[in-house]
């Protein structure tokens, strides 16, 4: 299970983060426009079925957390939180955890997600040499 949940809040992130920035804490409630972008839309229809199928203090958990995430200036900051409610609902939700997997699109076969968060992060699926900091200089061959 910890796997499969990790495995769908990563795919499921960058949706979420772009509806919630879209759209506010409207996005549990608002229709989905015809001419709203697919990730965003995608992103308020997992939204809205995490908030649909929780109860009266789980969708207040929600709301809570999406207006959290929607104030916020920081991107990386609003994923994070975005994620982390996300996975409480899937660890307690079977159910959700196969209506999301139906959901999302299939992730492409060898796809990689990799993800730098904070000042000077670096992220690569192969690298050689990286320096991050001041007063370094690279290496001579």
């Amino acid at each position: 299970m910890g796997a499969e949940v990790v495995q769908l809040v990563e795919q499921a992130g960058p949706y979420l983060t772009a509806a919630v920035g879209a759209y506010g804490t409207a996005v549990l409630t608002r229709a989905q426009d015809a001419a709203a972008d697919a990730t965003v839309g995608l992103g308020q229809r997992i939204l809205q079925l995490v908030w649909r199928r929780g109860d009266e203090a789980g969708r207040a958990e929600l709301e809570r957390v999406v207006g959290e995430a929607a104030d916020e200036q920081d991107v990386a900051y609003s994923a994070a939180v975005l994620s982390r409610a996300l996975r409480r609902a899937l660890r307690d939700d079977p159910g959700l955890r196969e209506e999301l997997s139906e959901l999302l699109p299939a992730p492409a076969a060898g796809t990689v997600t990799i993800t730098a968060s904070g000042e000077r992060a670096i992220a690569a699926q192969h690298i050689g040499t990286a320096i991050t900091g001041d007063g370094h200089t690279p290496p001579r061959p």
